[in-house]
């Protein structure tokens, strides 16, 4: 799910401002982000964080973020309001009504392995679900490979709801864009589909977008410059233990639908060096399957 900006929509510094919203409210619980605030709270000194752009409405962030990379310092923020082709993991679609979510792509150009750079999904993952728990009071677990978990309900009804999704992509010789797309606000009535939830049916304790934005940035920064500094090496900085500290899917019998109509079933082991899922099978062997061979990845049964 990704975040792009619009050619034409681009926003200065009073783009998050109420001003230069008026006219465009319709939900006083959704006021627009504070560009200016979020500038001078990420962009300082020695930050990862180069520019910052909040911009009304794009079609994909991820996409807006990438055609302007060959210009782009690594660091460089794309942020909307409202996404209105916002996609997933192989071209997936993703809707939420304007502000009711975090649409954010980042530009991050690693100087790593490139076989280390399928760690960036999961990386983001663990940024998010660490910065939500701390920000947001919400237990986020992490679905492999690029799904954001909550529980939404009460008691014995307390179910495993998406509330947010990553996707990464190369922009070409100029990096990678690392786009997550997260509901916050989003009502029961405004739900995509029955599986989805957000912040909000989640008893979060904090829905307001600003700190929440900058709480997941914060994160993203202090796991990107650890898993840089061991040269993407998962192990060594601490990453490939607290993904699989926060994974959902290990532990559990899935079944991965695989290209050419193949499936495998078994129970997810352990994420490998490679950020792969390892599948136990019922005849005892192991395979490993990366995130660009899953069609889809489901609980068997």
């Amino acid at each position: 799910m990704t975040p792009s900006l619009g050619p034409a929509k681009r926003a200065g510094s009073g783009s998050g401002s109420p001003a230069s919203a008026a006219g465009r409210w319709s939900d006083l619980d959704r006021p627009p982000l504070n560009a200016a605030a979020l500038r001078r709270a990420l962009l300082r000194p020695g930050s990862l964080w180069t520019s910052l752009d909040v911009v009304p409405s794009v079609d994909s962030t991820n996409s807006d973020l990438a055609r302007r990379a060959p210009d782009l310092p690594e660091g460089a923020v794309l942020v909307a309001e409202e996404q209105t082709a916002g996609r997933g993991r192989l071209d997936r679609t993703w809707s939420a009504p304007a502000r009711s979510g975090i649409f954010v792509s980042v530009l991050l150009k690693p100087a790593v392995p490139v076989q280390r750079l399928a760690w960036l999904p999961l990386l983001t993952g663990v940024a998010a679900a660490t910065a939500l728990a701390r920000a947001a009071g919400v237990d986020t677990a992490l679905k492999w490979p690029n799904d954001l978990l909550v529980h939404v309900g009460k008691g014995a009804d307390k179910e495993e709801r998406k509330a947010g999704g990553i996707l990464a992509e190369r922009a070409a010789e100029h990096g990678v864009v690392v786009g997550l797309g997260l509901n916050v606000t989003l009502r029961a009535d405004e739900l995509p589909v029955p599986t989805a939830g957000s912040l909000a049916l989640a008893d979060a304790v904090c829905t307001d977008r600003d700190p929440l934005l900058r709480a997941v940035l914060r994160s993203l920064e202090e796991w990107y410059r650890r898993w840089t500094a061991a040269d993407g090496d998962p192990a060594a900085s601490g990453l490939q233990e607290a993904y699989a500290a926060g994974c959902a899917t290990l532990g559990r019998t899935v079944r991965a639908e695989l290209p050419g109509d193949r499936a495998l079933t078994g129970e997810a082991v352990a994420v490998d060096g490679d950020g792969r899922l390892v599948v136990a099978t019922a005849d005892g062997g192991r395979e490993a399957v990366g995130a660009g061979d899953i069609v889809h990845l489901r609980p068997a049964g």
